[in-house]
């Protein structure tokens, strides 16, 4: 089997929000970036997967098993990393090291002092004393710690520096390098996935929007930059969003070469990056189904 994620017809209802039949799989030896605006679901689809909150209905299989029934044997082999921490701020790294260790069989002193130095923390130093984005480096120390064969971040660039987001990413690619490993990467920031992921899952308003290649995505999707003269109500149809001001129209297109039969040379067309087309979808229009 190679599937180390599989997420089935996932649904979770709150008052005044639902998460509606979500569906998408993660192989092994990839990292997949998980999109999609503020209350799109994302965290609600995290907890979910780490069995924080219990579904309505639908299926979570990490590792091939059931995320509920095989619960400690799954989170013996995940890593996760939250956008806010939730240790005892009156301990040391090195206290908190020695309660969270033992409860993973995989765990590696040497690796925790690795990282530990690599990321210039102390294990002399108060959690209450860390910023938030030492507090975060302390996280990702942990979940890399003990072998985990799935890393599940949420926002975890989320308050830090450029030079360490930058070396978390490598980090990331490095773990993949084991072709058994794979990253589920929740952002805000596309420009992150951009550079490292092989797959984007987009959702918004508790829908899936696409499940894809990011290489598939970025042959697709474009910006068609015109005169407004161009455009009547059946073509700005044929775009995901579309906005226009006194100077003309840019319009989001998940079909380039369409877009390219549709207007021939009279407009210009860019590729689109991953900002792009969560914006464009959010902002400006209706939701692609490509999944």
């Amino acid at each position: 089997m190679n599937e180390i994620l599989e997420v089935r017809n996932l649904t979770k209802q709150y008052p005044g929000f639902s998460l509606n039949k979500i569906s998408f799989t993660l192989e092994k030896g990839y990292i997949m970036g998980f999109i999609g605006p503020n209350g799109a679901g994302k965290t609600t689809t995290i907890k979910l997967i780490m069995n924080l909150i219990r579904r309505d209905s639908g299926e979570i299989k990490v590792f091939g098993l059931d995320n509920i029934k095989n619960e400690l044997e799954v989170k013996e082999r995940l890593g996760f990393v939250y956008d806010d921490n939730h240790f005892y701020n009156e301990l040391t790294v090195l206290e908190m090291k020695k309660i969270i260790a033992p409860f993973y069989s995989q765990w590696d002193d040497g690796v925790f002092k690795d990282y530990l130095e690599r990321f210039e923390l102390s294990p002399r130093k108060k959690i209450k004393d860390l910023s938030k984005g030492m507090k975060m480096k302390f996280s990702l120390v942990i979940a890399l710690s003990h072998h985990a064969e799935l890393l599940i971040l949420d926002e975890p660039t989320s308050g830090l520096d450029p030079i360490f987001r930058s070396e978390l990413l490598d980090i990331l690619v490095e773990i993949i390098q084991d072709e058994n490993k794979s990253v589920f990467l929740s952002t805000h920031l596309t420009t992150d996935l951009d550079k490292i992921a092989d797959y984007i899952t987009f959702i918004n308003q508790g829908e899936l929007v696409f499940c894809e290649s990011k290489d598939e995505l970025m042959e697709r999707y474009g910006l068609v930059k015109g005169g407004n003269e161009l455009l009547d109500e059946e073509l700005k149809k044929e775009f995901v969003g579309i906005k226009q001001s006194s100077y003309g129209f840019t319009g989001l297109t998940s079909d380039i070469h369409r877009a390219r039969q549709l207007f021939g040379s009279s407009v210009l067309i860019e590729k689109a990056s991953l900002e792009d087309i969560m914006l464009y979808t959010v902002r400006g229009g209706k939701p692609c189904l490509t999944c």
